[in-house]
């Protein structure tokens, strides 16, 4: 492996899970990452509540009553480019309904995902819009996270 380069697919999952890192959510922590059509970093984001609110005491404690109040790491990385900019979003957890139309929207060509979310609806989608759409478990620092964590029921 001396000398082989990283791809750039694994590169931006990476990047997704070091951002991924910066979330506040005790739960489930997400990270995602936008390049450019030369492969060039747009930017990172994570899930998390917006920016500047400090969540009262007790307020991680209910996963149900919390759950609408967090801004998807999706969401978050949309907000730092501008339709048609990002070629490629790599993401540690496959993309939700809501997030995968959202990227549809903005024009990404490539999707990455680490772990599986079972009730998006993000293949078909990427299958009706023609939109590059993998899996990738192997890169750097994947296998801090990967464990347990590979098949999440909830986003």
């Amino acid at each position: 492996m001396k000398g082989e380069r990283l791809s750039i697919p694994k590169y931006a999952m990476a990047l997704a899970h070091v951002a991924s890192l910066r979330s506040e959510d005790p739960y489930r922590k997400v990270g995602a990452a936008a390049l450019d059509f030369d492969n060039r970093v747009i930017g990172t984001a994570y899930n998390g509540l917006a920016p500047g609110y400090n969540p009262p005491p007790g307020f991680w404690d209910d996963r149900e009553s919390r759950q609408k109040f967090m801004l998807h790491a999706e969401i978050n990385l949309c907000s730092l480019f501008r339709r048609g900019e990002a070629k490629i979003i790599a993401t540690t957890t496959m993309p939700c309904t809501a997030c995968m139309q959202t990227l549809c929207a903005y024009g990404v060509k490539e999707i990455y995902y680490r772990d599986v979310y079972h009730l998006s609806d993000a293949p078909e989608i990427a299958a009706l819009y023609q939109i590059k759409f993998e899996r990738i478990i192997d890169y750097p620092g994947a296998s801090i996270e990967l464990g347990a964590s590979a098949n999440y029921e909830a986003h």
